[in-house]
Parts: C-alpha cells; sequence; structure tokens
C-alpha cells in the first residue's frame, strides 16, 4: 500500500489554487496591456487613460507573480 506524502488538499499551496494564481497572473501580464486597452477604446474610454489602466494592470500582473515566486508557489 502506498504511503501517504504529506498531501495539502486546501490552501493556496494546493495544486488548484498554484494553477488558478498563475493564470491569473499571466492574464494580468498579457491580457492587462493588450486586449483591455483595446475594448476600453470601443468603449469610447480616452486612448491614454486606457493606456494607463492597461499599463498599470500589467504591474499588478508583475507584482502579483513576484509574490507567487518568493513564497515558494512557483518554482523558478
Amino acid at each position: 500500500m502506498m504511503e501517504n506524502e504529506n498531501l495539502k488538499v486546501t490552501g493556496i499551496y494546493s495544486k488548484f489554487w498554484r494553477i488558478t494564481l498563475v493564470v491569473v497572473s499571466m492574464l494580468l501580464i498579457f491580457v492587462g496591456p493588450t486586449y483591455f486597452p483595446y475594448a476600453l477604446t470601443k468603449l469610447k474610454v480616452d486612448y491614454f487613460a486606457s493606456i494607463g489602466i492597461g499599463f498599470v494592470l500589467f504591474v499588478i500582473g508583475m507584482g502579483f507573480m513576484a509574490f507567487l515566486i518568493r513564497k515558494k508557489i512557483i518554482t523558478v
């Protein structure tokens, strides 16, 4: 019989949450500065405001990715 290897099923270190957090950070990094400003310009928002919001989303995504790496949720 196989031994239980201290698998964490709940919490931030579970496989589900690790994958979800990585996908969210990647969406912020890649979709934030590309598709989000495009959608805002289609909604008649000022061009520079939409670019600024896209840049802010990019910075938030990079900060979130750095947080995940620092907490050893992602190993590089």
